[in-house]
C-alpha cells in the first residue's frame, strides 16, 4: 500500500516509496505510465491528459503521472527492478564535442569516466541535471554497441536557459551531469517489417534505433519517415540516404510541411505514411516526435489494421518547470 496526498500524481508517490513503475515523459504525453483502475477513482488537475483517449479512459485505464486519486484506489501496474533491465546510474561526464546540425539543433558527444560503464537500449533517454535542481531529457542517439561517446541532439526550447547556452558559446570540455538510462520506449528485433516514423529531433531515438539494428545485421525490412518543416531541419538526410544506399532492406522517405525542395515530399509525415501503406497489420511502428503527430498517429494506424500492440512511441514534450 502506498499513501498518496490528495495534490501528488499517483506515479510520483509510487517512485518516492520505491516502486518503479513504467513512465517516460511524465507530462502526459506519451502514454508510458498507463494503467489499470481496478477500483477507486482519479482526477486530472488540467483535464484528461493527451496521452489516454476517452474511450482508454472509460475502458478503466488512467494515466499515473498526472492521475490523483480522488480516494482509496486499486491500481493493476506492473513494477520492474530496473527499466528494460539495465541499471541506472548517475554519473559526471564531459562534452568531448559539439557540433552544430540545424540553426537550432546541436550535436553533443558526452564522454563518461573510463572506469563507468552505461548500458542503455536503443531508444531510452537520459536526463541532464542541471544546478537548481531541474532536469532536461535527452534522447541517446547513439546505439548501445557504441556507448563509448553518448551522442545526443540538443534543441534550442525558446526561453530555454541550458539550452540557449548550450548553443550560444562553445561548452567543449565542460561538466555535466546525468542519470539513466530512462524511458520505455526501446525497440526489439523482429521478423516483421518495421516502419519508423520521426518528427523533428524525435529522429535521436530512432537514429539510434536504426543503428542497432543496421549494424547488428537484421534481416527484417525496414522503412524510416522523417518529417520536419523545412530542408534544414532534415539534418542528417544525406547521413540516412547513405544507409540506404548500403542497406537494400531500408528505404528512406523525408517529408517536409512547410517547403517543397524537390526531394523530400509534402506534407504531414503521418499522412505519407497512409499514403504509402494503406494496410498497416503486418507492421510494428516506432514514431517519436511532438505530440501533435503521436495523436495523429494512436488516431490513424490503428484503423489501418495495427494492432495496438505493435504501435511503439515517445511523445516529445518539454519538461514541466
Amino acid at each position: 500500500m502506498v499513501q498518496v496526498a490528495a495534490e501528488t500524481a499517483i506515479l510520483d508517490a509510487a517512485l518516492a516509496a520505491g516502486l518503479n513503475l513504467p513512465h517516460s515523459c511524465k507530462s502526459g504525453h506519451c502514454g508510458s505510465c498507463r494503467a489499470r483502475l481496478v477500483s477507486g477513482a482519479v482526477t486530472y488537475p488540467s483535464g484528461r491528459p493527451l496521452g489516454i483517449t476517452a474511450d482508454e479512459e472509460a475502458a478503466g485505464l488512467a494515466l499515473l503521472c498526472q492521475a490523483r486519486a480522488t480516494g482509496e484506489l486499486v491500481v493493476e501496474a506492473r513494477v520492474i527492478r530496473h527499466v528494460t533491465d539495465v541499471e541506472i546510474k548517475t554519473l559526471p561526464c564531459r562534452i568531448e564535442t559539439s557540433e552544430r546540425l540545424a540553426p537550432d539543433v546541436l550535436r553533443l558527444a558526452l564522454r563518461l569516466p573510463a572506469i563507468e560503464t552505461f548500458s542503455f537500449q536503443p531508444g531510452q533517454y537520459l536526463d541532464v541535471l542541471l544546478d537548481d535542481g531541474r532536469r532536461r531529457s535527452f534522447s541517446i542517439a547513439s546505439p548501445p554497441h557504441d556507448a563509448a561517446r553518448l551522442e545526443l541532439h540538443v534543441r534550442r526550447v525558446p526561453g530555454g536557459g541550458f539550452t540557449d547556452r548550450l548553443l550560444a558559446h562553445d561548452v567543449a570540455g565542460e561538466l555535466l551531469r546525468i542519470e539513466g538510462p530512462i524511458g520505455q520506449f526501446v525497440y526489439v528485433d523482429a521478423p516483421s517489417p518495421v516502419i519508423f516514423v520521426a518528427g523533428g529531433t524525435g529522429y535521436a531515438p530512432v537514429k539510434s534505433m536504426l543503428r542497432h539494428a543496421l549494424e547488428c545485421g537484421t534481416a527484417r525490412d525496414i522503412v524510416f519517415y522523417w518529417g520536419a518543416r523545412t530542408t534544414v531541419d532534415l539534418y542528417e538526410a544525406a547521413t540516412v540516404r547513405g544507409w540506404a544506399a548500403r542497406h537494400p532492406r531500408l528505404a528512406f522517405t523525408g517529408v517536409l510541411s512547410d517547403a517543397d525542395d524537390g526531394v523530400a515530399e509534402h506534407g504531414l509525415v503521418h499522412e505519407a505514411v497512409l499514403a504509402r501503406h494503406p494496410d498497416l497489420s503486418a507492421f510494428d511502428v516506432y514514431a517519436a516526435g511532438p505530440p501533435a503527430m503521436i495523436e495523429a498517429i494512436r488516431a490513424s494506424f490503428p484503423a489501418r489494421g495495427l494492432a495496438p500492440g505493435r504501435l511503439h512511441f515517445d511523445s516529445f514534450d518539454y519538461a514541466p518547470r
